[in-house]
């Protein structure tokens, strides 16, 4: 496992697991010195080391796409190709504020009788590419085809 994908709930399981195996080949190891060798299995210094490293939100959470990367999607229902911008996490840990540059204007508005083209726009994203912010009819306002 890797450090991106393990929570410190895990580590302490690991941690009571070594314990229960090692105390069942005779040998008493305190709930302590469990922790430090769970943390010195997984390459850190020690158990202070190796849990501030799996809490860290932005190992918990990995942004759906890069800065630069080329993506396709729907912006308001209409289908875009474009360029990654700017990609910011939020404090909630789970969204992302996405700009992107649109390589043709989409026009977001539905109505024939006048247009309203974007070429650049921002919006907020989550681990799946996806707006949680939904248009009338219930669709997504950006969705990235991931």
């Amino acid at each position: 496992m890797t450090m991106a994908n393990i929570s410190i709930d895990d580590l302490k399981a690991q941690a009571k697991r070594l314990r229960t195996t090692m105390a069942a080949d005779g040998m008493t190891v305190s709930h302590s010195k469990a922790l430090e060798l769970v943390a010195k299995s997984h390459g850190a210094r020690d158990w202070n080391t190796v849990a501030a490293q799996a809490s860290r939100d932005d190992n918990r959470h990995v942004p759906p796409t890069t800065v630069g990367a080329i993506v396709e999607g729907t912006y308001l229902g209409q289908r875009f190709r474009g360029r990654v911008l700017s990609l910011t996490g939020l404090s909630d840990g789970a969204h992302w504020q996405i700009s992107l540059h649109f390589d043709e204007p989409v026009d977001v508005v539905t109505f024939d009788s006048f247009s309203a083209f974007r070429q650049r726009v921002n919006g907020t994203i989550d681990a799946k590419g996806v707006s949680p912010r939904r248009t009338s009819d219930g669709k997504p306002h950006l969705a990235l085809n991931l």
